[in-house]
This record gives C-alpha cells, structure tokens and sequence, in this order.
C-alpha cells in the first residue's frame, strides 16, 4: 500500500499549488490562533477553492471552541477535520465529517485502545509529545514506540523531513506521513517548493 502524503500548515496559494504539483495527497490548513502557521479564513478559502478534487484539505483544530469551528467550516469547504487537542470522540464526531485525531506519543502505545477510543477516526496521527505543546515541535519520538497493530490506519509526524522520512517509513510502515516544518525554508509557515519535491519523492520511493 502507498504511503499517504499530507503537508501541513499551508499560508500561501502559492505554497498549495507547490504541494498540488508535486503529487501528495492531501494538504493542511491551520486554523490555530496560535500557531505561526495560522492561515485567515479568506486565503484558507481561496486555497480550498483551487484545490476542490484534487487531493484532500484537511482543517486543522486543538481544543477550539464549536463556534470557530462552524464559522470557518461555513465559510472554507473541507473533506477531513484533524483534532490535535483533548478532543472527545463525541466531540470530533458531531461534524458529519471524516476526521483525524492527533495522539501526542510520550510511552508505550496500545493500538486496541487507540482504537477503542475513536474507532470512527479516518485515521490516528502519532505526534511527539512536548509539555504545552499542542504540536509542529519539529522533534521526533521514539520509533520503538510505534503500537503492533497493522489493522490501524496510523500516520506518522513529528520532526519529519526529505533526508530521515524513507527511514521512518521503512521503520513502521504508517498508513501516511505528515510533514510541517521539515519542507520550510528559514521562516515558519513559508514552505519550500523544492523541499516539498524531494519529500513527495522519498516517500514515493520507498512507497
């Protein structure tokens, strides 16, 4: 089975087309206040727009209020929600949509409980863990870490780049792979083109 590609925290049109013309599959858009990454509802719009069927645009939210998350969902067109905060399952479900939620990896993992706890969830993304950091550290966990259970759709994150993401992926063997910060130039949120290619490659190559 092919690796799944999502590149996250996209500012710019011109950073979605980079993402859209080099092959991944899905893209994320930031909808954390917080975060560096966070992108306006008129540019998240504008991106969704000229993405539509062509790979899958994923919200991101931690922890926001349900009015935030109706407002940006009636104004931008998503097909997947990724929950990175305390979410509960109630809460991740009562959008009708498809949804990822983020588990912040700090000890041994147990793929039935995982499952047990969002057995709706598209898939479960495994994150490093950082007190009071929600995520996009750019730091790795420990491999070894990695629940046994291939029935799981798991996708792996956390400190990814062009150079270690052949290794990981040979490693564990995730349903996908979600890149941030490991395809960005000097400044945080600005993706490199070049970075994105070599990414999408590596994954490709080791499948």
């Amino acid at each position: 089975m092919t690796t799944k590609i999502k590149i996250c925290g996209i500012t710019r049109e011109a950073d979605a087309q980079a993402v859209l013309s080099a092959g991944a599959d899905a893209l994320g858009l930031m909808f954390v206040a917080a975060s560096p990454r966070f992108v306006s509802l008129d540019i998240a719009c504008s991106i969704a727009r000229q993405t539509a069927g062509a790979l899958q645009r994923v919200g991101v939210f931690a922890d926001s209020e349900p009015q935030q998350v109706e407002q940006v969902l009636s104004r931008v067109e998503l097909d997947v929600l990724q929950f990175h905060g305390s979410e509960s399952r109630a809460e991740c479900e009562r959008w009708g949509l498809p949804y990822i939620k983020a588990i912040r990896v700090r000890g041994p993992l147990s793929g039935e409980l995982l499952e047990a706890a969002h057995p709706q969830a598209c898939c479960l993304l495994l994150d490093a863990y950082r007190p009071g950091v929600l995520g996009g550290t750019g730091e790795r966990f420990d491999l070894s870490l990695w629940p046994d259970n291939p029935g799981l759709r798991l996708a792996l994150a956390g400190g990814l780049n062009p150079g270690n993401v052949a290794h990981a992926i040979a490693q564990v063997r995730p349903f996908a792979v979600d890149v941030s910060g490991g395809v960005e130039g000097p400044t945080r949120g600005i993706k490199d083109p070049e970075l994105i290619n070599e990414f999408v490659h590596a994954v490709r190559q080791v499948g």
